[in-house]
């Protein structure tokens, strides 16, 4: 009976593991850019006020919410015209 406890903590050890590397290797994904260069940072200025984020996102191949908070931190905003036109303003 001993030996079957020790070989299913063996088995859930090896389990949680092989979970963590699946995490790391997700974040190394596609996802993951990591900094901006100078041409995404112009893009986002261009698009980021007349556009759905998703759409800006998706043409910077980031995440939404990456573009959220550096489209914050950089001051940008959606413009009324635009706001209006998607019935928020």
């Amino acid at each position: 009976m001993a030996k079957k406890k020790k070989a299913k903590k063996k088995a859930a050890g090896k389990k949680k593991t092989a979970k963590k590397s699946r995490k790391k290797k997700a974040a190394k994904g596609k996802g993951r850019k990591g900094l901006w260069t100078t041409a995404e940072v112009n893009l986002l200025k261009k698009l980021f006020p007349e556009n759905p984020t998703a759409m800006v996102a998706k043409k910077l191949r980031r995440n939404i919410d990456t573009v959220k908070k550096k489209a914050s931190r950089m001051g940008l905003k959606k413009l009324k015209k635009y706001l209006k036109k998607i019935g928020r303003a």
